[in-house]
């Protein structure tokens, strides 16, 4: 064996050179925004796929945390954009001694058997109070916009290393930006 294609082989393993894998992807499949008493709430279906190394990763212990990104501008041409944006983490993990999948976000969470049941309650977003009614004027049109993705500056530093050198720990939807029109509220007069 040459000398040249010897350092090659060994240039690949420390880089963090891989078979090819599956694909992790997420696909955002359904988004609605609604009106309540304090604002509005968003409710969202994601489709989340993760590749081997991943799994593998959840079944060793490592969490993986999940950024839900919502954000909402108004272009105005007299002044700097007005914008809002919100931040759901969403913390997947495996627990050894219990055997379950927990799903956190800050301190509520709920455990699961399995890492599909986990993955499916993962995947759907229910009622995130995105905007409050002062952040937003009534008749007035945004843009709204829409993403989801792994944050792997919340991995461990090694996984961290790794993430920058392989695609199998890039994780992410495409941003969904759709228009969105703030509806005036609807003032119901008291029976007289």
């Amino acid at each position: 064996m040459s000398l040249r294609l010897l350092a090659s082989l060994l240039l690949a393993l420390v880089l963090g050179w891989t078979a090819p894998a599956r694909a992790s992807n997420i696909e955002i499949s359904h988004i609605a925004i609604e009106g309540n008493d304090e604002g509005y709430a968003l409710d969202a279906d994601f489709q989340i796929e993760l590749n081997p190394r991943l799994e593998d990763a959840i079944n060793k212990g490592v969490a993986l945390y999940f950024q839900v990104e919502f954000e909402l501008t108004r272009k105005r041409w007299y002044w700097f954009d007005d914008s809002a944006s919100r931040l759901l983490m969403l913390r997947l993990s495996y627990h050894a001694l219990t055997r379950q999948y927990r799903i956190s976000s800050g301190a509520l969470y709920q455990s699961f058997s399995t890492l599909p049941e986990a993955l499916r309650v993962l995947s759907r977003v229910r009622s995130w109070q995105v905007l409050e009614r002062a952040e937003v004027s009534a008749g007035a049109d945004y843009q709204a916009g829409l993403r989801m993705r792994l944050d792997v500056t919340q991995l461990p530093k090694p996984f961290q290393v790794n993430a920058l050198t392989s695609r199998e720990w890039n994780l992410a939807s495409e941003w969904r930006r759709w228009p969105f029109r703030v509806k005036a509220p609807v003032t119901e007069k008291a029976p007289q």
